[in-house]
């Protein structure tokens, strides 16, 4: 999916559509700190084996994707529900 970089939508903070600049968002490195990881590190310590069975079957066909809008006014983003799509480019 193409997409471009600038793009008029409607902004929530302003209440009128103005240009925004489209990024993809990418992933954060997971806090060690979450109690979902602490609860993993836990279980997963000693000689005790990997507790969970790994993922079988295929793999989607497709990844969603996250974009943030962010406007050329006042300088504040928003995003969107997730898109879904195999390939996701930023045209000019």
């Amino acid at each position: 999916m193409k997409m471009p970089r600038t793009i008029k939508t409607y902004c929530p903070y302003c209440q009128v559509h103005t240009a925004h600049d489209v990024e993809r968002v990418k992933k954060k490195k997971a806090s060690e700190l979450k109690w979902g990881q602490r609860r993993f590190r836990t279980v997963t310590a000693g000689y005790g084996g990997f507790p969970r069975p790994k993922p079988e079957g295929r793999e989607k066909p497709t990844k969603r994707v996250n974009i943030r809008y962010r406007c050329v006014q006042c300088k504040k983003a928003h995003l969107t529900s997730c898109l879904r799509a195999k390939r996701f480019e930023l045209t000019e």
